[in-house]
């Protein structure tokens, strides 16, 4: 089982020009970031299913870049580096690494690898409980159990996700149940409102927050949501 998607992040070009077309071999769709800010400003950094990364990057260094994706996914997170020391395995399953790989390293070796941790990426997420509406209590509820309170506007928006049962919801729609019309100003008042409930999220629970833009589209609720 190998992930759809693989973002790899790696300024050496010769690694990543070779690796990305053995990926792509197999049907991966790869896209290569020579610069982990070049990542973080794409139009979607935390949508990819896997991400292979070397620690020895341009603009945010690989043990950051992982805590960052940390916030946003559980995709799988694999390291592959020259970087050597006693405590670099440690530094970046700290930061989150799912495993690290020292170069060189055989790219059939790699793939074995993305492949195994894909696995049980996705039996985690199978396992996974629900995300809990509370309507009348305007209360989410996380699957660690902690609860956010909620505004009317994040209820409306909630209200939307809970009607596409894991499906895009668009921007248009979103704020036309904000009651409002779509205008360029508005829209950021949308966008304010995602990222501060994405926020209080974040702040109350140790799950990972499962509402991601879809580009050009809308908003996705990327986990299973009920209500009370």
């Amino acid at each position: 089982m190998l992930p759809k998607t693989i973002a790899l992040v790696d300024d050496d070009v010769d690694f990543t020009d070779a690796f990305a077309s053995f990926l792509r071999e197999q049907g991966v769709e790869v896209s290569v970031f020579g610069d982990s800010n070049d990542l973080l400003a794409s139009e979607s950094p935390f949508g990819w299913e896997f991400y292979v990364v070397d620690l020895m990057l341009p603009g945010v260094v690989g043990d950051e870049l992982i805590r960052i994706l940390r916030r946003r996914t559980d995709a799988g997170v694999l390291v592959v580096s020259g970087k050597v020391g006693a405590s670099t395995f440690a530094t970046v399953v700290d930061a989150g690494a799912d495993m690290y790989l020292e170069k060189p390293v055989s790219m059939e070796q790699i793939l074995l690898v993305i492949r195994a941790l894909h696995r049980r990426a996705v039996m985690r997420g199978q396992r996974d409980q629900s995300w809990v509406v509370d309507l009348r209590a305007a209360q989410l509820q996380a699957p660690d159990g902690a609860k956010v309170d909620l505004s009317d506007a994040d209820l409306a928006v909630l209200r939307c996700f809970l009607e596409a049962e894991g499906g895009v919801v668009t921007r248009d729609a979103l704020i036309q149940r904000l009651g409002r019309d779509n205008t360029s100003t508005l829209d950021n008042t949308l966008h304010a409102t995602i990222y501060r409930l994405r926020r209080r999220i974040e702040k109350a629970s140790t799950s990972l927050v499962p509402l991601q833009s879809e580009p050009r589209v809308g908003y996705v609720f990327r986990a299973p949501l009920k209500s009370l």
